[in-house]
């Protein structure tokens, strides 16, 4: 358990160092699970070694049993016919044979309880694992998320202001243009219809306008 912890401490933080800096969040969270299933793989390996060894060495102590068991069957034997000397020597043997299966016995606990170890972090981590992929997948959506709303924040901002905002004035500017000019335009022809209209009636403008004030103070035309 100690060791799955320590991987985590770990990869938690190598991740926030990458978030804090300027690389991209997904990659980053794809680059930590990438880890994180390479650490399971030899994790894997690492309890399909250990099991191996416990196989072989619990082979090995059902050898050392037996080989103990035979001589000691051999020392009856041999006992039994009267032949002391070879009983002696096959109850050697079999003390031999005794000796490296307790030794055997003794590293068969050790292997055990490694192997329990192992397989207890090894769940723990494909646990852990399965809820990282869970969690990358939702972060990598965040990130995604984030990534279109500050994409259409930034459009947003040169429709309202920037670009358009240019653009805008230019069209305004240029409609000013184009009334004054029409105005101008307008007060040409209003002075130019004046002028045809006394050239056609034979009028000055000045003369009408003094005869029209004679008649109001009721003075003879002169």
């Amino acid at each position: 358990m100690g060791l799955v912890n320590r991987f985590f401490r770990v990869v938690r933080s190598s991740l926030n160092e990458a978030l804090n800096g300027a690389e991209d969040p997904e990659k980053v969270l794809e680059q930590t699970t990438a880890d994180m299933q390479e650490n399971l793989l030899q994790l894997r390996q690492a309890v399909a070694v250990a099991i191996a060894t416990q196989k072989r060495s619990e082979r090995q102590y059902d050898q050392a049993h037996n080989q103990a068991r035979e001589f000691y069957n051999r020392a009856q034997n041999a006992l039994a016919k009267g032949n002391e000397t070879l009983a002696r020597e096959a109850l050697g043997r079999r003390q031999t044979y005794l000796e490296t299966a307790n030794a055997l016995e003794s590293q068969l606990q050790q292997q055990q309880t490694s192997v329990q170890q192992l397989k207890a972090n090894m769940r723990t981590l494909e646990a852990k694992m399965a809820q990282a992929q869970t969690q990358k997948d939702m972060y990598i959506a965040r990130a995604r998320s984030a990534k279109a709303s500050q994409k259409l924040n930034e459009m947003m901002t040169q429709v309202n202001g920037g670009r358009f905002s240019q653009v805008e004035e230019k069209i305004l500017a240029m409609e000013a243009e184009a009334a004054a000019a029409a105005e101008l335009s307008q007060l040409s022809q209003d002075s130019l219809e004046q002028k045809f209209t006394a050239l056609e009636t034979g009028q000055n403008p000045v003369d009408t306008e003094l005869a029209a004030l004679k008649a109001r103070m009721q003075l003879p035309e002169g």
